[in-house]
C-alpha cells in the first residue's frame, strides 16, 4: 500500500483531520491540510524524519505507514519473492490450498522470522479466542514491535473460548 494510503488510513483510524494531524507535526495551521493532503495523495513524498513524526501523531511505528507496495497482485507477489530470498518464506500446499511458512532463513538472523511468526499466531489466537480485543490487536499490530505483548495466558479464557 503506498505510503499515501497508509497515512490516510491511520489518521482516520484516529479520528484526526488534515489540518490537526499536519499541525501535530509542526507545519503552520494555514497550510497544514493542503501539506498532509500532498501526503495521503502520493504527490509528495514525506522525508524520514516527516514520517517519524507522523508515526508519532498517528500512535503507530513508523514501519507501520512504510509498507511495501501491495497494492497490485504482481506487488505483492515480488514483495513474497523477495521474503523468500531475504527470510526462507516459501509456499507448499495444505489440503489443497497455497500456504506461505518459514522452512529456515537464508541468512543467520539475530530473531529469524520462524520466531515473529509465532509470535504473531499467538497474538491472532488471542484475539480469536477472545483473550483479547480487536482494538488490541490492531494496537498491537500496528506498534510491532514497539508494544510488548500483553500476557494473557494465565487470564481466566472467556467461556465459549476453546481451550488449547
Amino acid at each position: 500500500m503506498a505510503i499515501g494510503k497508509r497515512i490516510k488510513f491511520f489518521r482516520k483510524r484516529n479520528r484526526l483531520t488534515m489540518k490537526a494531524l499536519g499541525m501535530f507535526v509542526g507545519f503552520k495551521e494555514n497550510s497544514a491540510d493542503i501539506r498532509i493532503a500532498q501526503y495521503e495523495s502520493d504527490k509528495k513524498r514525506p522525508r524520514r524524519k516527516l514520517i517519524k513524526g507522523l508515526a508519532d501523531a498517528l500512535g503507530v511505528v513508523p514501519e507501520a505507514i512504510t509498507v511495501p507496495d501491495i497494492d497490485t497482485p504482481i506487488g505483492l507477489m515480488h514483495t513474497l519473492f523477495a521474503l523468500e530470498d531475504m527470510y526462507g518464506l516459501t509456499i507448499h500446499t495444505s489440503y489443497g490450498r497455497p500456504c506461505l511458512c518459514v522452512l529456515s532463513p537464508t541468512e543467520p538472523k539475530e530473531v529469524n522470522l520462524q520466531e515473529y511468526l509465532e509470535e504473531w499466531c499467538t497474538v491472532k489466537m488471542d484475539l480469536l479466542h477472545g483473550r483479547i480485543t480487536k482494538t488490541e490487536y490492531d494496537d498491537w499490530r500496528y506498534n510491532y514491535p514497539r508494544i510488548e505483548r500483553k500476557k494473557v495466558d494465565d487470564a481466566p479464557a472467556p467461556q465459549n473460548a476453546v481451550h488449547r
